[in-house]
């Protein structure tokens, strides 16, 4: 809760901050999505009570009224009238399995905003033929853009090379537009100075830009929206395969752009949308916080095509989002030795909730993780058949720490904590090996595991003191036949496994200990 309650400080809303709950406390936290509130319309997000599992059904007040129901974390108020003053709360629905439940969360007052100017890219002259290159068009109509207006990008293709976005203003591509990035890396030029794989460098500019990279600094930009029911579809296998073209080997792939790249900058919200043809990953935080990625379905095939990418940022929300990826599905970063230790900027505060991830490498933690990586929750989502499930990765060169994770109420097909990978680990040793700490793995179904390969691995660090601890599974439902890999690990402890034909699954252990099972 602790990022949770930072976060309402930072936005400067009107909180009651309820103590660190437990599992008998009276009530839970709400909050306003970073970003969500305009001038009809504001996205509740909450903390799902400890004492609660998945099904529970929440209760949304307005002003003391009920205006809506819902089975999720988080609940989108919509068809409010500019500049009133609400107030919102949530409450437990008592259920016929347990009619004593009865919890409420904190009020929270807001203030929705004044109308927005629109601003349409129409009138700047942009086309959506899907054949004009609008860059010049679109970069006009957001740099005319007033304090807290919309730029509108309607129904139809509009093709574009990269776009810079700036403060106070949103984004909208409604239904049936597309941004749609050109294949030819040129208009993507010139180079510009972002962070990729870990390390600070020079690539080619990202389809939508916005801050500029300074990893001592504060944000340079704030207070910025892209969302809509449209489409942002980059320049995808073809602009990825020209820049590889044009710098072989390794700068190639260093040299590309993402699709959405935001640096420095603080409270964004990426809402809505289809993302898709992205040239790397999709979505890339960089030194960033209170961000709100929501609603949004992403698409890849390019290599490297990850999801979303947190790096080195804090209190990110991810929340009713779908993956289907060709690389990892969520990344969470924080640099790559020996520059990311210097740099020393953790991510800290990722919360993933009520997201399906239908293909991809992994829901993952790693493997740049020299800044280090605190504050996971993963709650309500569900995994298909990830190619390493949900997973927390790195190699003993990295150093920093990946600390305080908790999972709980999903459907996974893999657990797995890596520490030796073969790949991505060019840089010089950090001084110290990792430390994996502090993970609570809680209501997980892997009934729908593979039973052939290890269901559960968990491995720890060579160096004394480095092993993987205070690891806690419970109510771990794995299918017949389970096995379960456990090596260099401390402080572990298995209860209530169950499986379908009642067998306890297999315990590989090795150079561990204080494992309970």
């Amino acid at each position: 809760m602790r990022f949770l309650t930072t976060l309402g400080l930072l936005l400067g809303l009107t909180l009651w901050v309820l103590p660190e709950l437990t599992a008998a406390a009276p009530g839970f936290q709400l909050l306003l999505a970073p970003q969500s509130l305009r001038s009809d319309e504001a996205t509740l997000v909450w903390d799902k009570p400890e004492a609660t599992g998945p099904g529970i059904a929440y209760e949304v007040l307005r002003d003391g009224q009920p205006c809506g129901q819902t089975l999720k974390t988080h609940f989108t108020a919509r068809g409010l009238a500019p500049e009133r003053t609400h107030v919102f709360q949530v409450r437990i629905t008592p259920s016929a399995a347990d009619p004593s439940l009865r919890m409420e969360s904190n009020p929270l007052e807001l203030r929705t905003l004044s109308p927005e100017t629109i601003v349409s890219v129409l009138d700047y002259g942009a086309l959506g033929d899907g054949a004009t290159l609008n860059t010049r068009a679109l970069q006009a109509a957001i740099n005319a853009c007033p304090a807290g207006g919309v730029v509108r990008i309607p129904a139809g293709v509009f093709l574009s090379g990269a776009l810079f976005l700036k403060s106070d203003m949103t984004l909208e591509i409604e239904a049936g537009g597309v941004l749609k990035g050109s294949a030819n890396p040129a208009d993507y030029a010139p180079f510009i100075r972002n962070r990729f794989e870990g390390w600070e460098l020079e690539t080619y500019a990202s389809l939508l830009n916005a801050g500029t990279l300074d990893a001592a600094g504060p944000a340079n930009v704030r207070n910025l929206s892209i969302r809509g029911a449209g489409r942002i579809s980059g320049g995808g296998k073809k602009l990825s395969d020209a820049v590889r073209a044009e710098f072989p080997g390794v700068k190639g792939l260093r040299s590309r752009g993402r699709l959405i790249l935001l640096m420095n900058a603080e409270n964004v919200e990426v809402a809505g949308l289809i993302l898709e043809e992205t040239p790397g990953w999709t979505l890339h935080t960089i030194y960033s916080k209170n961000v709100s990625l929501h609603g949004l379905s992403i698409r890849s095939n390019v290599l490297n095509g990850d999801g979303i990418d947190p790096d080195s940022s804090e209190n990110t929300f991810i929340f009713a989002c779908t993956f289907d990826t060709g690389d990892d599905c969520i990344a969470i970063k924080s640099g790559k030795n020996p520059e990311g230790n210097v740099v020393n900027r953790p991510t800290d505060g990722v919360r993933v909730f009520d997201c399906r991830f239908e293909r991809g490498h992994g829901i993952s933690i790693g493997s740049e993780i020299s800044g280090g990586v605190r504050g996971v929750r993963v709650e309500d989502c569900v995994a298909g058949e990830l190619l390493n499930g949900l997973q927390i990765k790195g190699t003993p060169e990295r150093g920093g720490f990946v600390e305080d994770v908790t999972v709980r109420d999903c459907a996974l097909r893999q657990i797995t904590v890596y520490t030796k990978l073969s790949y991505n680990n060019d840089g010089a040793a950090a001084p110290a090996q990792p430390f994996f700490r502090n993970f609570r793995f809680e209501n997980i179904d892997l009934t729908q595991a593979d039973p052939k390969k290890p269901v559960i691995i968990v491995n720890g660090f060579e160096a004394d003191g480095h092993r993987t601890a205070r690891v806690r599974f419970e109510g771990i439902h794995l299918p017949a036949g389970a096995k379960v890999k456990l090596d260099r690990v401390e402080d572990v402890a298995f209860t209530r496994v169950t499986t379908p034909d009642g067998v306890a699954p297999t315990y590989e252990v090795t150079r561990s200990g204080q494992v309970k099972h």
